[in-house]
């Protein structure tokens, strides 16, 4: 993995693609790069250069205010109204409704599915996302088929979260470590961790669902801490001087 600053209208550099062990696996372009046929590859924002040897991809972190739906992105959708198939979803402000269908939950039928109220919060998958359609959504694993963990969000509250910030909370465990090509180590929800209990879901559209049995407060400070570890882009230490200071208000 290599890591770097990119400008908007930059070309990458073929000395900085990642260098996969099977030459036959494809190149995987993430958000933020654009491919000029036939090998030309530019950035179209500026942020930071990520290039994962393993899974051959290559993208660029950068803060935006706006979402844009890819398919396999985790999101938390609010429920706005219902159709005769499907929930349509709000994702962000900036997009499109997304369709939920009716059945697409685990072990789904027309007798058993979940009824959703306007302003119910679920927890989806992106099944579907393309410039010529609107945004489909499923509460069912890619791999599995199963829930696992999708679906109603009862109870807790929803804080918002800049897009980096949520990328970067849904990074595996050794990227969040700042281990090659990580942006920097997330550690605010472990040391939050070690003092209170509550459960999250984080959205890649920016937005972080909290609950807790100990309490409201412990769901405002959880999201609190992490509204000011991103608003600030603080380290490791900066991080825990926020924790420890949200800690002070339980």
């Amino acid at each position: 993995m290599a890591v770097q600053v990119v400008l908007p209208g930059e070309e990458i550099p073929e000395s900085l693609l990642p260098t996969s062990k099977n030459p036959e696996k494809p190149l995987r372009l993430g958000p933020g790069l654009r491919h000029t046929p036939p090998s030309t590859i530019t950035s179209t924002v500026a942020g930071t250069l990520n290039v994962d040897n393993r899974k051959n991809g290559i993208w660029v972190e950068y803060n935006s205010g706006r979402y844009i739906p890819h398919t396999n992105d985790l999101v938390i959708a609010q429920v706005h109204h219902s159709s005769t198939d499907s929930y349509h979803c709000a994702l962000s402000p900036h997009t499109p409704f997304a369709t939920l269908p009716h059945l697409a939950f685990e072990n789904a039928t027309k007798k058993t599915r979940p009824i959703l109220a306007s302003g119910a919060i679920v927890y989806a998958r992106v099944a579907a996302a393309s410039k010529h359609m609107d945004p489909e959504l499923e509460c069912l694993s890619a791999t599995t088929g199963k829930a696992d963990g999708l679906g109603p969000l009862k109870g807790g509250m929803v804080f918002d979260v800049s897009a980096g910030m949520a990328r970067r909370l849904l990074m595996p465990a050794g990227k969040k470590d700042g281990e090659e090509g990580g942006p920097g180590r997330v550690v605010v929800l472990e040391a939050l961790a070690e003092r209170v209990r509550f459960e999250v879901a984080v959205g890649r559209n920016g937005r972080v669902w909290v609950d807790s049995d100990e309490g409201v407060k412990v769901i405002l400070a959880v999201g609190r801490a992490l509204q000011e570890a991103d608003r600030e882009g603080l380290g490791v230490d900066g991080q825990h001087e926020v924790v420890a200071k949200v800690l002070k208000t339980l």
